[in-house]
């Protein structure tokens, strides 16, 4: 009987984050003015980089995947929000769904990785500045990317394996505005303590490497805030949707935290990075001009002043 109800489930439908008629244009707006703002930063910062030969460095070469990893992340959840927020269809395939959320969880946990990643690159680049160019290659840091993405997409296989293989029997809506582990957990009428066994053990291995990456050389990083900000900021709200049992899951206020990781946080990482610079009178310059190099100002502090980041 319960297999028979696990088969039955072809599609999900959205409740979405609220069916009060008068919010719904209003969010709307938001959503798509957050997206596109998001959209534009992260992709002019992938184009410049690629584009100037003086941003062909470390540290330009992760935060350029930074950027990558935080528009495909907002893009798998965000247009489809935006239609379910005015569409009176607001349903997903069941295929949909699972692929919706492998993609969102492998760039979110590619994220992760990649920020502790980031850390050992800005360690490296201080602790031993003369030896950087070497122990820092090119191919040293594609590989770290690669490991990155594979570790990231492995873990998202895992979790979709696990969620889609569960029984949902009683209904097929979703509190909630996209695919992910928590609404999916509680809908289900299976038994989901493997599920739970596996976000505290996989999502809490990479938070906690992550975390500790930067804790770890909290010295080197004392005055770079921009980094620090980045992963109180992302990190935080993770460990706050995903390592708590189900049983404590409230969809009504985690819709909130969700939104914030989705859209806001990828439009706030190419500001958090640029805002590093402080000379004023270069911000203010990326304001007053519109080219490329203004683009590139606010973080470029970093490596043009490397000994200014080694602690006295």
């Amino acid at each position: 009987m319960e297999k028979e109800n696990c088969l039955s489930v072809t599609e999900f439908i959205f409740l979405g984050i609220t069916s009060t008629l008068g919010m719904k244009v209003t969010l709307f707006t938001m959503f798509l003015l957050l997206y596109l703002i998001n959209l534009l930063a992260n992709l002019g910062m992938i184009i410049l980089i690629r584009m100037d030969p003086q941003l062909h460095t470390p540290m330009y070469f992760f935060l350029s995947h930074l950027s990558f990893s935080d528009l495909c992340y907002s893009t798998a959840i965000g247009p489809k929000m935006f239609f379910n927020v005015l569409a009176k269809n607001k349903s997903i395939p069941f295929f949909g769904c699972a692929l919706q959320f492998l993609i969102s969880c492998t760039f979110a946990d590619t994220e992760c990785l990649l920020l502790a990643v980031m850390a050992y690159d800005r360690y490296k680049a201080i602790s031993n500045l003369l030896l950087y160019t070497v122990s820092m290659s090119s191919r040293v840091c594609s590989l770290l990317m690669a490991g990155a993405y594979m570790v990231g997409m492995a873990d998202a296989l895992i979790h979709t394996t696990l969620a889609f293989h569960l029984c949902f029997c009683a209904s097929n809506e979703i509190n909630y505005f996209f695919c992910d582990i928590p609404p999916l957990l509680l809908l289900s009428c299976s038994d989901t303590q493997i599920n739970e066994l596996a976000i505290f053990a996989i999502y809490g291995f990479i938070e906690l490497s992550s975390i500790s990456g930067v804790l770890g050389r909290f010295k080197a990083f004392s005055t770079c805030t921009s980094h620090l900000t980045e992963v109180a900021i992302f990190q935080g709200t993770l460990l706050f949707i995903y390592l708590r049992p189900s049983s404590s899951y409230s969809l009504d206020q985690d819709k909130i935290t969700s939104l914030f990781y989705t859209l806001v946080i990828p439009m706030l990482n190419p500001l958090i990075y640029s805002l590093r610079n402080k000379h004023s009178h270069a911000i203010r310059k990326c304001w007053s001009f519109p080219n490329l190099s203004c683009f590139t100002m606010g973080f470029e502090f970093i490596y043009e002043n490397p000994s200014l980041f080694i602690p006295s």
